[in-house]
């Protein structure tokens, strides 16, 4: 599979947490953070829900996830963490979101502008072409490993309403309305299915091939993203 698919993006990020375990825990943290500010209870707030999962995925420590927490509710003081999103397009045709936390917005503004400029594109408006959903991934292991049939799992689904799912080499991405992330997801836990990941991202309606020639001008681009320190997630129309 490509370097720019999400599943890729997974593997890439338990890495950057092994390497650099500081930096990426202070990106789960505000993650965590932002996600309570609506809700500090994860039965009732999917986002919230979902950064947990990750950043127990990431192996971090209890203790930081209940005082990210409690900084988002605001029963601990701490600098105050901004969510951010950035729009644009990369030549030829490629729309890109870039959701930033960050306690310096002018900061997190002229470096992702920075890398938008250095690869030949510009801000612009491209959220309409984005659906925010809830999204699950099962890796192919995982279903290996508990001898489930790949064509059960997706009719089960199918009955538990999903919105739709998607087959890939390295599993299955199932993608859900934000209301039912969290029910989806007690359905497979079910299943005992390791190593899943569920979060809440902008999916887009219309997709398109990653264009002949740019696979790795995009995935040093993507690889960029992932290493700046304000930028928690990142989104685009590439297949």
């Amino acid at each position: 599979m490509s370097g720019h698919s999400k599943w890729a993006t997974t593997h890439r990020q338990k890495e950057l947490v092994d390497a650099k375990r500081g930096a990426a825990f202070t990106k789960l943290a505000n993650i965590i953070t932002i996600a309570a500010k609506t809700d500090g209870d994860p039965e009732a707030n999917p986002s919230l829900r979902a950064a947990i999962d990750r950043a127990r995925a990431a192996s971090m420590p209890k203790d930081n996830i209940d005082r990210a927490i409690k900084k988002g509710t605001g029963e601990l003081a701490g600098d105050q963490v901004e969510e951010l999103f950035y729009e644009g397009v990369l030549p030829p045709g490629i729309q890109l979101v870039v959701k930033c936390l960050t306690d310096n917005k002018n900061r997190s503004g002229s470096s992702v502008r920075h890398l938008f400029t250095k690869n030949g594109g510009s801000f612009g408006a491209v959220l309409w072409n984005f659906d925010l959903l809830g999204v699950i991934r099962i890796p192919s292991e995982s279903i290996k490993e508990k001898k489930i049939s790949n064509e059960e799992l997706e009719l089960e689904l199918i009955d538990q309403e999903i919105l739709d799912f998607q087959k890939e080499e390295e599993g299955i991405t199932v993608y859900t309305d934000i209301k039912d992330l969290n029910r989806i997801n007690e359905f497979l836990a079910t299943k005992e299915l390791p190593d899943i990941v569920l979060g809440i991202e902008y999916v887009a309606k219309d997709k398109i091939a990653v264009p002949d020639g740019s696979q790795e001008k995009i995935d040093k681009l993507f690889a960029e993203l992932e290493d700046n320190e304000d930028v928690s997630d990142y989104y685009s129309n590439l297949l």
